[in-house]
Formats: structure tokens, C-alpha cells, sequence
């Protein structure tokens, strides 16, 4: 997804030039969402209408749904929020934004007194012809980028994705550069980013808990978009650093921050089977795994060094979760044996 603002005073046309773009991407095959920003109350539905007898009666969201659906929220979502809702909607290509000068994304400005740093490209919406446009549309494919947290090109020399995306609009570098990122994440309405390592690891996580599901006896044929919502979690796993991990017999070497997301992802699934005392020891090994094939590989596992007896829903959970945490390290051999140690 690509984010553009068109900025500038009142009556420079902004809303015209705002149109006349979103049919230019349009007519490119993209698909475009928009955002209006006002400093007055707008109101999506009209007096009297059901839903705003809804929202009179006192209702803090409500959703018309009909030939079109429209959410009217009692509140202004910051910027930032409503980019992420927007990834969620049907693949949107572009989120062309009326408005917004002060935020951090490409602008193309119809007024010199709105320039800044952040301006791609300084236009007379009145004046541009059909030419104009196209060149102008040509640049904002090209200079236009997504969330900005969002940002990563590890192999470029940039970490952090100001850097980035103010190569991005100065045309040094483009979007095709940039880490291919499979993982999302917002906690508590902020967008939080994820590099391509830590991307991975939580997708692979995911789709290892998936596979243990019958996903047909909820009509789900085929695994395309997952989205995970975990209300009212404010209390973060404590760093831990005293893990030990073996393939095949042989250590793996990994730094602490690594070290850290894997700790606390065994924590948490060990977690998950209520056991009886407090865990201060881990073992857990999984053994026996033919060609990926997780289904009659071996489990073994061992808290506070006991054994904990699983049943195979469990098993079933925690074989193809681990190996899926093991697997997005990318070790150069085929997996046969998965030893982890990890203590308090």
C-alpha cells in the first residue's frame, strides 16, 4: 500500500486535484481509498435517516450496511490508526488523503505556503492539464510509500523508517527495495513495525497454531488473510536469555534478541497448558521429523524436570508451532531433531 496527502490553503483546490488523481489511479488499475480531513464535524449520513437516529440515541459507532457499508465513529482516529484498518480492506493499492499537512507521509501541495520537507511535487490544481496529471501520477507511484513504521531495508543502510521514506520521496530508493514484510501488528491503536526476521517468526507462529485447526468445519477451504485480535493483554513476558537450542544435535548459535521473542514464545505456549506450578524449567524435544512431516515425529516434554503429559491436540499444537519458530530462523539443513532448553 502507497500513501499520498494532497495539501494546501483553502480554495487552492485541493478537493479537485484529490478527484482528478484518484480516477488517474483508477483508470491505471489500482485500487484507491481516500481519506477527508476536516476541522469540522462531518456527518456521512444524513438528518433523520435510522442511523443517525442511531447515533443521536447515543451510539459511539454505527455501521450502515446496504448497496454500500459506512462506519460514522463518535471520535477523530488518529492518521496513523486508520491507514492500518485501511490494509485490512481488500487489498488497497493507494490511500489518496485530502488534508493531513502536518503528518510525515508524501504531499503534493497546491500552495507554497504548505512546502515542506515532506512535498513531492508543488502543483496549480487549476491550471494542470491532462499531461500534467499523468506526469504528476507517474510520480507518486514512484515517490509514494506506506506506513511509515512500516518501513525496512536492512540491506540499504537505513534502519529506521524516517531514513527511509525520505529516500523514498527523494527518489534514491524505491519501494521494490524494501524488506518484503508478511506481519502486521498494532497494539493498542499504535502501528507497531516488524523487520523482515521478527515478520516471519510471528507468521510462522500463527500459521503452525493454524494447522493444528480443522479449518473445514468453519467453511475455510483455503488460508489467504489472518487477522488476531488479543484484547486487554498488558502484561509483557520478561526478557530471558538462559535458552539453549539444538538441531540435529548441534547447538544453534543466535543473539539475544533473537533469543528473547523464542524464550518468551515457548513461555507463552507452556503457558497456555495450565500447568499445575510455577514453570522455572523447560525441556522440550521434538524428534523423528521425516521430510517436514510433523504427524508421527516424536514429543517429549519436561517443566521444572518433570514430565507433563499432553494430549495430542496439544502435541499436535506444539510440534507444529515450535518447528515453525525453529524453521523461520533459517537454518541451511533439513530439520530432523529439535532440543530446547530454557530456564528462569
Amino acid at each position: 500500500m502507497k500513501i499520498v496527502s494532497i495539501v494546501g490553503k483553502k480554495n487552492s483546490g485541493k478537493t479537485s486535484l484529490t478527484v482528478k488523481v484518484i480516477e488517474e489511479l483508477t483508470k491505471r488499475g489500482y485500487k484507491v481509498a481516500s481519506i477527508k480531513h476536516s476541522h469540522h464535524t462531518m456527518e456521512m449520513d444524513r438528518k433523520d435517516t435510522d442511523t443517525w437516529r442511531h447515533k443521536q440515541a447515543g451510539a459511539d459507532v454505527v455501521v450502515g450496511i446496504g448497496s454500500t457499508t459506512f462506519f460514522n465513529v463518535k471520535k477523530e482516529l488518529d492518521l496513523n490508526r486508520l491507514l492500518f484498518l485501511i490494509k485490512h480492506f481488500d487489498d488497497i493499492d493507494f490511500v489518496v488523503i485530502e488534508g493531513f499537512k502536518r503528518y510525515n507521509y508524501p504531499k503534493i501541495a497546491t500552495s507554497s505556503d504548505v512546502v515542506d520537507e515532506y512535498t513531492i511535487k508543488e502543483v496549480d490544481s487549476f491550471k494542470i492539464d491532462n499531461n500534467g496529471l499523468k506526469e504528476l501520477v507517474d510520480i507518486i507511484e514512484k515517490r509514494s510509500h506506506d506506513i511509515v513504521d512500516t518501513l525496512f531495508a536492512n540491506n540499504c543502510g537505513f534502519n529506521n523508517g524516517e531514513d527511509i521514506a525520505s529516500q523514498i520521496r527523494s527518489a534514491k530508493l524505491t519501494t521494490d527495495d524494501l524488506d518484503k514484510t508478511h506481519s502486521y501488528l498494532s497494539i493498542d491503536g499504535k502501528v507497531v513495525g516488524l523487520n523482515r526476521f521478527v515478520s516471519d517468526y510471528l507468521k510462522q507462529n500463527v500459521l503452525g497454531i493454524i494447522n493444528t485447526l480443522n479449518l473445514k468445519d468453519y467453511n475455510i477451504d483455503e488460508v489467504k488473510d489472518i487477522e488476531v485480535l488479543i484484547p486487554d493483554e498488558n502484561t509483557l513476558q520478561k526478557e530471558n536469555t538462559n535458552l539453549k537450542i539444538k538441531i540435529n544435535e548441534k547447538p544453534l548459535k543466535i543473539n539475544n534478541f533473537t533469543k528473547n521473542i523464542v524464550s518468551n514464545s515457548i513461555k507463552a505456549m507452556i503457558k497456555s497448558l495450565k500447568t499445575p506450578d510455577e514453570v522455572k524449567s523447560i525441556n522440550l524435544t521434538i524428534s523423528n521429523i521425516k521430510d517436514e512431516n510433523l504427524i508421527d515425529s516424536d514429543i517429549t516434554l519436561k517443566t521444572n524436570n518433570e514430565n507433563l503429559e499432553i494430549n495430542k491436540f496439544s502435541q499436535g499444537i506444539l510440534k507444529e508451532t515450535t518447528y515453525a519458530i525453529i524453521n523461520s530462523l533459517k537454518t541451511e539443513e533439513k530439520i530432523n531433531k529439535i532440543e530446547i532448553k530454557l530456564e528462569e
